[in-house]
């Protein structure tokens, strides 16, 4: 499997943690309405949304990079 393909199936699993993330830190901030939750929920989600930040950014500038080195292109547009 090429590192491309490493990041991509990296970049799906991290967006999976992120969703999970956002659901438990909705859940626990409804659930304790009546005081403030601890400050490790807040960042429950944005660890993962910091290492998706990272790999969408690599996957975004995966195809221009091709075209800037000359190579074939990614998508497959002609």
């Amino acid at each position: 499997m090429s590192s491309n393909n490493w990041i991509r199936q990296i970049h799906r699993w991290l967006s999976m943690a992120f969703t999970v993330g956002f659901i438990v830190n909705t859940v626990v901030i409804f659930a304790l309405r009546q005081r403030q939750p601890a400050f490790w929920v807040y960042l429950l989600a944005l660890l993962p949304l910091a290492l998706l930040l990272l790999t969408g950014l690599y996957l975004f500038v995966l195809p221009y990079a091709a075209e800037w080195r000359g190579g074939r292109r990614i998508s497959g547009k002609a």
